[in-house]
């Protein structure tokens, strides 16, 4: 077993509203380029590639890695849902730590289209029709977007239940476009306030506002590890390591807890959250910065109890308390988040490894996070999947 695993190179190209991005197979294309650039190593050095997306024929993938070079090492293509580009950085440093491979890359791509996210499969029953069944007996609303229903129903429960208001969720949003206008990489670069967050149009009444929702984005991402051995034989930097990471899919609390909040995958996070903190030998005390799934403003504070950031329940106090942006605890989603930078499904995970390998090299220019030394990653794919990744800088 080796025993650490670099991030010896990653890249990340803008992401773009869709309609205005090159096609896939580009966008993948120059991530990796980036990636290998930073990492100072050639395509033919490469010994496995996982490649991730969620809307896209088979060997996808292939025809993204073509476009630098055909090596014919192994390319396994990797589709989690949300989770997906988390879960190819998942196989990755798998196979280094195995010892398998030296050097591996993950990367992840998506070109998607307007509008809410929809199967493209209408002949055969829905992978989460489990889920749904759920969601249909505690919220209903047949008429409302499935991912609405899901996430957002999660945030209502949390209303119900520890009464944490709206406007809370508002705020959430508002810093995520306060930390993206500092992210050249990002989507949406406009800074706007907890009013005007809750003066958008409603898309549930009481429950959700559009700027609470993240838009559909395209982009790419990648992120080459490497292990000790391959990392000093050839000069690679060793400054970021992968101290602990985790998959995690459902148990049957899912939709056995007649709960929403577990519908939506808090279990996945806890568990995950506990295996990487186990690894790193760490615990969320210990962490200075994080990237989590902010698909929608309810998710990020659901998320901060799943990592352990707080109690159940004391999500809002958490934000009231500033202790989610500079200044306060931890600083998460200073890329902008989901909500601001931008949901590419397929390479949001490794945007997040991006982002937080910056941040612990100390690149991360106007958004650095001081002094960061220990960054914890959150990726959640519904049906599911819930990837945890501890990152830490060496000494």
């Amino acid at each position: 077993m080796s025993s650490k695993v670099f991030v010896a190179g990653v890249g990340m190209i803008p992401f773009k509203k869709p309609g205005t991005s090159e096609p896939y197979d580009v966008m993948g294309e120059q991530a990796i380029r980036l990636a290998l650039a930073d990492a100072g190593l050639d395509h033919a050095d490469l010994q496995q590639a996982y490649a991730g997306y969620v809307y896209g024929d088979s060997t996808c993938g292939q025809k993204a890695l073509y476009r630098v070079g055909m090596s014919g090492i192994p390319v396994v293509n990797v589709n989690n849902n949300c989770a997906t580009g988390s879960s190819a950085l998942f196989l990755a440093r798998q196979a280094v730590q195995s010892g398998a491979a030296d050097c591996v890359l993950a990367f992840g791509f998506e070109q998607m289209n307007p509008g809410a996210l929809k199967s493209r499969w209408d002949d055969r029953a829905p992978a989460l029709e489990r889920a749904l069944a759920v969601v249909d007996e505690l919220v209903g609303r047949p008429e409302i977007p499935s991912a609405i229903r899901q996430f957002a129903g999660a945030g209502r429960a949390h209303m119900h239940k520890y009464g944490t208001r709206l406007e809370t969720f508002a705020s959430i949003r508002a810093k995520a476009s306060r930390h993206a206008a500092r992210n050249p990489l990002a989507v949406f670069r406009s800074v706007v306030s907890t009013e005007e967050v809750m003066a958008a149009p409603m898309l549930w009444d009481g429950v959700l506002t559009r700027l609470m929702a993240c838009p559909p984005t395209c982009g790419g991402a990648a992120a080459i590890l490497v292990s000790e051995r391959f990392a000093r034989q050839r000069g690679l930097r060793t400054d970021v390591f992968i101290a602990g990471q985790a998959l995690t899919t459902d148990t049957p609390s899912t939709y056995a807890a007649g709960d929403m909040i577990r519908v939506v995958g808090f279990d996945m996070t806890r568990s995950a959250a506990a295996q990487a903190y186990a690894q790193a030998g760490i615990g969320p005390e210990d962490v200075d910065v994080v990237e989590l799934h902010d698909c929608f403003a309810q998710n990020e504070l659901l998320t901060y109890e799943g990592l352990g950031l707080c109690a159940e329940g004391e999500g809002e106090k958490l934000v009231e308390d500033g202790d989610n942006t500079y200044g306060g605890r931890w600083v998460v989603n200073p890329s902008g988040g989901l909500l601001s930078k931008g949901h590419p499904l397929g390479a949001t995970g490794l945007a997040q490894c991006y982002e937080l390998t910056q941040q612990l090299r100390g690149a991360a220019d106007l958004r650095q996070v001081e002094g960061a030394r220990i960054a914890l990653q959150h990726n959640l794919g519904l049906g599911g999947a819930g990837v945890v990744t501890v990152y830490q800088k060496a000494d």
